[in-house]
C-alpha cells in the first residue's frame, strides 16, 4: 500500500482517484498534479515507484496546503472566528450550522441525536 504525506492511498485505484485520499486534494488537484509530473492518471497507484511517490509528495506540499498544514489552517480560522465573537464563531462554539441552514427540523448532523424534552401536559390530561 503506497504511503503519501502520511496517508495510505489505495493500491487498486487509478492514480487520479487514489490521490484524492489525501486531505485537501480533490479531483481537479489530482488531475493537475498528474499532468504537471507527466504521470498517467489511469495507472494503478501500486505501480508507482518510490521516486514517483517522492515527486508527488514534494509537488503537493510545495504547490498546495495539504494534510497537516491545511488542517491547522482550518482550525486556526475557526479559532479566530470564535475569539472575535462573531456570529459564525458563536455558531461554531454552540455546534450549530454555520451557513444559514434551518435548525427547526434539520441539522441533526451538527446537533447530534435528539434530546427529548418533557412536553406540557394537555388540558384533557389535567381533568
Amino acid at each position: 500500500m503506497p504511503r503519501l504525506i502520511g496517508v495510505d492511498i489505495p493500491p487498486n485505484k487509478r492514480l487520479e482517484i487514489a490521490l484524492t485520499y489525501v486531505y485537501g486534494v480533490g479531483r481537479t488537484t489530482s488531475t493537475k498534479t498528474c499532468a504537471a509530473l507527466k504521470l498517467d492518471p489511469g495507472m494503478k497507484s501500486r505501480d508507482l515507484t518510490e521516486e514517483q511517490l517522492a515527486n508527488i509528495a514534494n509537488y503537493l506540499q510545495k504547490e498546495y496546503a495539504v494534510e497537516g498544514t491545511l488542517r491547522r489552517l482550518v482550525a486556526a480560522s475557526i479559532a479566530r472566528l470564535r475569539d472575535i465573537g462573531c456570529y459564525r464563531g458563536m455558531r461554531h462554539r454552540r455546534g450549530l450550522p454555520v451557513r444559514g441552514q434551518r435548525t427547526r427540523t434539520n441539522s441533526r448532523t451538527r446537533k447530534g441525536p435528539r434530546k427529548t424534552v418533557a412536553g406540557k401536559k394537555s388540558v384533557k390530561g389535567m381533568k
